[in-house]
């Protein structure tokens, strides 16, 4: 009496216990929120820190982009100065004089001043190596032209030297409308790198200057690497590539998570008078590497408490959901490996996995029945696939696969391969003149005799279409090939088929022998369209006859079909 009341409380158990309470209470033990102040505390502490950081990197952005901006507007201001001497002073000479003599000295960032004629070609520079050269194609002397105005351009290689830098343009028609000419500067890049020192060494830090194409112009010195690389192939800049360089605000920021997963905040200023913009990207973590290890320590606080209550709640998952589900997996898993007979037992099961062993059950037995009876059928479908059912020979398609196996073998093993393609001769004036029935007639009684020759060579045997049958040798050279070429030829004659419109009143076969050795240069397909050539050389040979059409080799190492 005890044992059955103790059976009762068994079951009453189970179905208090079942796999929805379990799973319940563990959910309830995983998101207790465990030390949630404190860390809502720090992530605001962490937040304020980054803020402040964040101001002070936009004010260094704003000091570096109007350190920039004084450099333009200077470069503009010596460039307006030389468009107004070439507009007043006759001859390119003169202008050139004045020009290279009134060059202030102080201005480092300027390489050199040309001035450019209407035709694109240079007529005077402070560095003779330039004069001479043709920049109409270039878009900052296409566009300072048209637009009158003053352009500052997007990185470019110079010409001769191939050093990368800026050109700024003004164009001497903004001053004197009769004059076609363009006042050209060449901008240092070093020294607009050198006015964002203030930016560089900073730890989680990283700062560019990059054109309207999206090109890196200027960097700090600890990142001189990235100068004259496209933006989007900088790693901690790439994601904001697109929202930075099309933006039409003067001034903006943004935020987003890196490739390796940090977050980062970016302020981007335009250089005004130019497409070209300031950069600056902040790694939060680095910025605020105090506060994140606060919070990683009260991080771990937490995952060791809830460490310790996982162990327990793990402990009893296991037992009363993850082995009933390994049990039933394990069933499964040996049921798709060919069990058939395998079932789940339901003892050892809760409550809420007895009706899912039963389905399991049930569906075994119906797949295993339906698994069998699939199989055979699928065994007689493939040999049907592969059979001619008229000759009884291997079909196109089961040769195909046998000569893949072979040439594959032949290659492996260094031997040569053998391929006889059989045509009956007239065979459509024969079914002309004996009907269709005595057609059939006649290629079953060839596939006998090919299927003979096949048991006798050691090869296999096919109807590869129609009138057409062939024959693969392995292992066999070409001599051996047409020695038995001549066989079958003469073993379909000795059959004395009668077929009166033939010049041999009986039925023929003409065979056109290939062999080779496979290799990688060649191809399955290469030693078919060989045969077949021996074959066509045949039937030009009046029929009932044998040819061979092999391989040459190239003077290159290549293999193709001898003519």
């Amino acid at each position: 009496m005890s044992r059955v009341s103790f059976n009762r409380k068994r079951v009453k158990l189970k179905k208090v216990l079942g796999i929805r309470a379990r799973l319940a209470l563990l959910a309830l033990i995983l998101v207790t929120p465990l030390m949630l102040e404190r860390v809502r505390s720090l992530e605001n502490t962490r937040a304020k820190q980054i803020a402040l950081a964040s101001a002070e990197f936009a004010s260094l952005a704003r000091h570096s982009a109007d350190m920039q901006r004084e450099v333009i507007s200077s470069v503009e201001t010596v460039l307006k100065s030389a468009a107004y001497i070439r507009g007043s002073v006759d001859g390119v000479d003169r202008s050139c004089d004045i020009m290279r003599a009134s060059l202030p000295s102080s201005l480092p960032w300027i390489r050199s001043l040309m001035i450019v004629g209407g035709d694109g070609r240079i007529q005077c520079a402070t560095n003779s190596l330039f004069v001479g050269l043709d920049l109409s194609d270039r878009p900052y002397f296409i566009k300072a032209r048209e637009s009158r105005d003053f352009v500052f351009s997007d990185y470019i290689l110079a010409r001769p030297t191939n050093t990368p830098i800026v050109m700024a343009a003004y164009p001497v028609s903004a001053i004197h409308p009769g004059v076609d000419a363009v006042v050209l500067a060449g901008v240092n890049l070093d020294w607009m790198s050198k006015i964002m020192s203030n930016l560089g060494n900073r730890p989680g830090i990283t700062a560019a200057l990059v054109d309207s194409a999206g090109t890196v112009l200027a960097a700090p010195a600890d990142r001189a690497g990235m100068i004259g690389r496209p933006l989007d192939n900088v790693p901690l800049l790439s994601l904001i590539a697109d929202k930075a360089l099309n933006s039409n605000l003067p001034a903006g920021s943004l935020s987003f998570v890196a490739a390796d997963g940090s977050k980062r905040m970016v302020t981007f200023a335009r250089i005004a008078g130019t497409q070209s913009r300031l950069v600056i990207s902040i790694d939060e973590a680095r910025v605020s590497a105090v506060i994140n290890g606060e919070i990683r320590t009260a991080y771990l606080q937490l995952a060791f408490v809830c460490l310790f209550v996982l162990l327990g709640a793990l402990a009893a998952a296991r037992k009363l959901i993850i082995q009933p589900i390994e049990t039933m997996a394990a069933m499964a898993k040996r049921f798709g490996q060919g069990e058939w007979s395998v079932r789940a037992t339901r003892k050892s099961l809760p409550a809420e996995f007895v009706p899912l062993a039963r389905a399991f059950n049930a569906m075994a037995a119906q797949l295993g029945t339906r698994e069998r009876e699939l199989v055979a059928t699928n065994d007689r479908l493939t040999v049907m696939a592969s059979i001619d059912m008229l000759s009884g020979l291997a079909n196109r398609r089961g040769f195909q696969s046998r000569l893949d196996f072979e040439w594959m073998k032949a290659q492996q093993y260094e031997c040569e391969l053998s391929l006889l393609m059989i045509d009956v001769d007239h065979f459509k004036l024969f079914n002309d003149t004996y009907g269709h029935p005595e057609g059939d007639a006649c290629l079953t009684r060839i596939g006998a005799t090919l299927a003979a020759a096949a048991a006798e060579t050691m090869g296999f045997a096919a109807r590869y279409g129609g009138e057409e049958f062939c024959l693969l040798l392995p292992n066999t050279d070409a001599s051996r090939a047409l020695e038995i070429g001549e066989m079958v030829r003469r073993a379909v004659q000795d059959l004395a088929v009668p077929h009166s419109t033939s010049n041999f009143l009986t039925v023929t076969a003409s065979v056109g022998v290939a062999c080779t050795r496979p290799s990688d240069k060649q191809q399955p397909g290469d030693l078919i369209e060989a045969a077949d050539a021996a074959l066509y050389a045949a039937k030009h040979r009046g029929r009932n006859a044998v040819v061979e059409h092999g391989f040459v080799r190239l003077s290159d190492g290549r293999m193709a079909l001898a003519s």
